[in-house]
């Protein structure tokens, strides 16, 4: 049976980007990435804002902003708010009960800022374990991203270790990016997931870096631009899509309408419906 899941409207494919710890910088990255239509989810520690009034002295790069700044700022409805952990403490230092209350109370805080459900998180320092893994389950955390690079475009499921791309700092990263332009993916999706943090561009003096990049990856009708979370629900209701016992009765049991590439056929099976092949 010939089926590869597609990127809504049957994009090939996906981009998504990943940045940490809440800084002054992400006003910047965050006018680069609206004025070029990519989205991202911003990682968050609601233990660690800035005294409101805070002056940083000349210099000093990591600029955490208050929590009147924060709630301006990542009220941007392009963009996700997820979870750094309350106090950016390294998950692998502490117990199972320390880790859920990492989670759950930086979940706690920035939902009530913000609204409705912050389902995923960055792990802070990248660190993570088995143990953390199963931690995690516990809090009903959507995703996790670590900082281990693939230097591929797979879509990965197993969410609790989601892996990105690269970093965009990454030797490679030039040479990434015409691969993923120029991939046609015939057998499947291609996922580019960026991660870093913006306040890396002042302290390595290279706004470039990000401006380039979406500059070339930005404003394409081939490529789908998501959240995290958007692609995590996204692929799941790919991954939950039922079949007939002759693989021609496709049935998404689902909320998301979800896209197909069935039989050399661009199909789209609707939220709750059957699709006949």
């Amino acid at each position: 049976m010939s089926i590869f899941y597609r990127f809504p409207n049957g994009l090939h494919k996906a981009l998504t980007l990943s940045y940490d710890d809440g800084v002054e910088q992400d006003v910047r990255l965050m006018e680069i990435l609206d004025r070029h239509g990519i989205r991202c989810t911003f990682n968050l520690n609601s233990g660690c804002w800035a005294q409101e009034g805070t002056v940083y002295p000349k210099g000093h790069i990591h600029r955490r902003m208050s929590a009147s700044q924060v709630a301006k700022v990542y009220a941007n409805p392009n963009h996700e708010v997820a979870a750094h952990c309350l106090t950016h403490a390294s998950l692998t230092e502490l117990n199972p009960a320390q880790v859920a209350h990492e989670v759950l109370a930086d979940r706690e805080n920035l939902e009530a800022m913000f609204g409705g459900l912050v389902r995923g998180l960055a792990y802070p320092f990248g660190t993570f374990s088995d143990t953390v893994v199963d931690a995690l389950k516990a809090t009903g955390a959507a995703y996790a991203r670590t900082v281990v690079s693939t230097n591929n475009f797979a879509v990965h499921t197993d969410w609790l270790r989601l892996h990105p791309t690269c970093h965009h700092n990454a030797p490679n990263l030039p040479q990434l990016c015409d691969r993923f332009l120029n991939d046609s993916a015939p057998f499947g999706s291609l996922l580019f997931y960026l991660w870093g943090h913006s306040y890396e561009f002042e302290a390595d003096n290279n706004w470039e870096v990000i401006e380039e990049f979406c500059e070339k990856l930005g404003g394409r009708d081939d490529v789908w631009y998501a959240t995290n979370i958007q692609i995590v629900d996204y692929v799941n209701a790919c991954r939950a899509i039922l079949s007939s016992a002759d693989g021609h009765t496709l049935y998404n049991p689902t909320v998301i309408d979800v896209w197909a590439d069935a039989f050399g056929k661009l199909v789209c099976i609707p939220a709750g419906q059957s699709v006949k092949l």
